[in-house]
């Protein structure tokens, strides 16, 4: 009966992945409050489902896919669709898509080459967290209309997301070529 349970990780990822849509097409519309719900659920089930995998050891190699995908299709939706409504700069944008895009594509080349799924590093952890925070910030923000200088949370979540692409990238610098070279 167990192994039926260690699927549970796998579905969570699954529905968050569902969300992605409506989460787009209320910010896109402008509808906030549902849109602020509807991504706080599927931020809140990144945490569910990885405290489950880890703590009743569910983990699955599907798992290990999903999940990082899932939380590329929510951040990468997400900031498209409140770039589009012009309440991210472009460049918070490019960081952003690019760091999750250069992130898949550097998972699929290690997979491909040594057949391992790569697993998030800490600062990437906290990257993601950030990028969390910063969304709902702003979704709140446009919600209750706040009229601040936002433009020192631009520079931060472009700076972190920078830093956790340049970690990334030394890591698989590191692992895949200098200590096969060496």
């Amino acid at each position: 009966m167990r192994n039926y349970f260690r699927f549970i990780p796998n579905l969570i990822s699954l529905i968050r992945i569902s969300l992605v849509i409506p989460i787009v097409l209320n910010l896109l519309s402008g509808k906030y409050i549902f849109a602020l719900i509807l991504f706080a659920i599927a931020s809140l089930s990144d945490a569910i489902d990885g405290f489950l995998a880890r703590f009743f050891k569910w983990q699955t190699d599907l798992g290990k896919i999903l999940d990082p995908v899932a939380d590329k299709l929510l951040m990468i939706g997400s900031i498209t669709a409140l770039w589009l409504n012009q309440v991210v700069p472009l460049s918070v944008f490019i960081i952003f898509v690019l760091r999750d895009l250069l992130i898949l594509l550097g998972a699929a080349f290690e997979m491909s080459i040594t057949e391992k799924t790569p697993s998030p590093n800490l600062i990437g952890k906290i990257t993601t967290t950030f990028q969390i925070i910063y969304i709902l910030v702003l979704i709140i923000f446009e919600i209750f209309n706040v009229n601040i200088n936002v433009q020192i949370f631009h520079i931060l979540i472009g700076f972190i997301s920078l830093l956790s692409l340049i970690s990334y990238f030394r890591w698989w610098l590191n692992n895949n070529f200098i200590k096969q070279n060496a």
